[in-house]
């Protein structure tokens, strides 16, 4: 299966410390790499994984001094996202529903996971 994780950018992908989410979307696709499936992780550039990485920001945003707008990049990863989903056969969204309208006009199926409270 053709399967796709959407982190948040916040952290790494495995987390350099703490990043429960990012630790979850790690194990996640490690194991299913390890299950044979072909998976590919939008997340950050420093991420280790795998999967084949699509990075969408240098470094998690909570250690770039440089960034002020979190939002930004998350757009900008969805539509990479949106660019490349006729590549999947599920996408897998981890974190806020900010994909949910983007989620309604993929050509393949998605599904979200909220993680946090």
């Amino acid at each position: 299966m053709r399967i796709a994780q959407v982190a948040p950018l916040y952290e790494s992908v495995p987390p350099f410390a703490y990043g429960a989410t990012e630790r979850v979307v790690s194990y996640l696709t490690e194991e299913l790499v390890r299950r044979g499936h072909e998976l590919t992780l939008f997340a950050t550039a420093d991420s280790r994984t795998a999967a084949r990485l699509v990075p969408i920001c240098e470094r998690g945003l909570w250690r770039d001094s440089a960034v002020w707008d979190t939002l930004t990049h998350h757009v900008r990863q969805l539509a990479r996202v949106a660019d490349l989903a006729h590549e999947f056969d599920v996408v897998h969204f981890h974190g806020d529903p900010l994909h949910f309208p983007l989620a309604r006009s993929l050509p393949c199926k998605s599904l979200t996971t909220l993680h946090g409270q």
